[in-house]
């Protein structure tokens, strides 16, 4: 290649970059959280040009700062989740320090302060309840945080998210009836339905995983669940870039930090734990056995650190995954059977039907590795 192609590739390829850029920073806005409130005297008037400082373990930059306006107003947007202290410093007023804002993704956490004449040594610290209620927009959405997502006794699949989120309708059943309690394990499922709509979008960290052929009904891509720190699920007013009037749902994944953190994760079950259904009515109707779980499985590992304190993270994760599960009335198909579904028999017409061979009930077996 000559030295004006490669020169040619790369003035694309950094064109491309430039273009892409603004779009990511800009979709930014909806996939982290945000704090902002107004900050006044003892007297109840406004203070401007107040430095509000947010920091965190969860910021690489450790910590990211605003001034107060004309009104006394502040903004600091674009925060990771995490837990965050806010502080308020003005010359001659002492600071102000809140700790333990807990902030999670789509959320703006409404902190005020109150600041009282004295000395620049002199700090107030208060601690108290993190606020609940966002009264900046006016965004609908469940965030599951990686402790509720821990400590929930189902799957974590979308048909499981979408079961303990008020108002959404699970509409696609998947093969082999419903999930019932996380049954299935983590697998493939079509989407949820909120509000009359099944035009839902799926993300992560904002980059689509929907399906490709059918952007609103179908997720064929599973989530390693040992990358995720939090999920959000919008479900109504959704921000001005979501494409979307359907459930939109966003994998928030985790950072690495300034100290190694390891976590792993083994499930199993199998045979053992489950009850039957299968009646004697059913069987006088020729039903010889019922759904069951032969097994369910989950083991994953991830390790997140510093690669340069301060300046660069890593963090990965592996994760194995699935279940088998037998299902009622269905057989495969004899061996000879199936040695008979060659191309050649098929074009000749030389190929038998399917025949059930009563021997071999059929199971379904959902596997993945990431």
């Amino acid at each position: 290649m000559s030295k004006f192609a490669v020169r040619g590739w790369f003035l694309l390829c950094a064109l491309a970059l430039f273009l892409f850029v603004p779009g990511f920073a800009a979709a930014q806005s909806s996939l982290t959280g945000s704090i902002a409130g107004n900050v006044r005297d003892a007297s109840g008037a406004v203070l401007p040009g107040v430095t509000v400082e947010a920091a965190s373990p969860a910021l690489i930059e450790k910590v990211v700062s605003a001034i107060t306006d004309g009104n006394g107003r502040y903004t600091i947007i674009e925060l990771r989740p995490g837990t965050y202290t806010v502080t308020f410093q003005l010359p001659g007023f002492s600071t102000v320090r809140r700790e333990g804002v807990e902030l999670t993704t789509g959320f703006t956490a409404n902190i005020n302060a109150e600041l009282k004449v004295g000395g620049i040594e002199e700090t107030i610290t208060v601690t108290g309840a993190t606020p609940v209620v966002d009264v900046q927009s006016v965004r609908s959405q469940n965030v599951l945080t990686r402790q509720v997502l821990d400590a929930l006794p189902t799957s974590k699949s979308v048909a499981a998210m979408a079961a303990i989120t008020l108002g959404v309708l699970q509409t696609n059943q998947g093969l082999g009836g419903g999930d019932a309690g996380g049954s299935k394990g983590d697998t493939v499922y079509g989407f949820a339905q909120i509000h009359g709509s099944q035009m839902g979008i799926r993300t992560i960290d904002g980059m689509k995983m929907s399906s490709a052929y059918n952007v609103g009904a179908s997720t064929r891509n599973q989530v390693n669940q040992m990358i995720v720190q939090e999920v959000s699920l919008e479900t109504s007013a959704a921000s001005a870039e979501t494409e979307s009037s359907g459930l939109n749902m966003n994998m928030v994944p985790k950072d690495g930090g300034n100290t190694f953190h390891g976590t792993t994760n083994v499930e199993y079950t199998n045979d053992k734990f489950q009850g039957s259904n299968l009646t004697d009515k059913l069987k006088s109707r020729g039903l010889t056995r019922s759904n069951s779980i032969q097994k369910i499985y989950d083991y994953g590992t991830g390790l997140g650190g510093p690669i340069v304190k301060d300046k660069v993270w890593f963090y990965g994760a592996v994760r194995d995954w699935g279940s088998v599960e037998n299902l009622a009335g269905v057989y495969f198909n004899k061996p000879a059977n199936q040695k008979s579904l060659s191309p050649a028999n098929i074009i000749n017409g030389g190929f038998k039907p399917y025949e059930a061979d009563l021997d071999n009930p059929a199971f379904y077996d959902r596997y993945t590795k990431d």
